[in-house]
């Protein structure tokens, strides 16, 4: 399953999200949800747990000014990697 972050982790029901959140799904931060990437961040520490793949849009970084806030624990993908993913996952919960 392919579970994109598209808003702040902080106006998003992460108590859910992490509950949901399977160690062989797909999680993707993008838009305001880049936020949850960030080192040292305490939701960063609970998705860690959950052993999903961490996937962050580094154009939504760029935008944001943000691309050397986020967590090496996150991987940097482009548009098309979203893409791929989405061919990947046929089952999807945006958040």
């Amino acid at each position: 399953m392919l579970h994109t972050l598209m808003q702040s982790p902080f106006k998003t029901d992460m108590t859910s999200l992490l509950h949901f959140l399977k160690p062989a799904d797909d999680f993707l931060a993008l838009q305001d949800g880049v936020l949850v990437s960030f080192k040292k961040n305490f939701f960063l520490k609970l998705l860690l747990t959950s052993n999903a793949n961490l996937y962050v849009l580094d154009a939504d970084l760029k935008a944001r000014g943000l691309i050397n806030k986020a967590s090496d624990s996150f991987l940097k993908i482009t548009y098309k990697d979203f893409i791929s993913l989405t061919k990947i996952n046929k089952i999807q919960m945006n958040w």
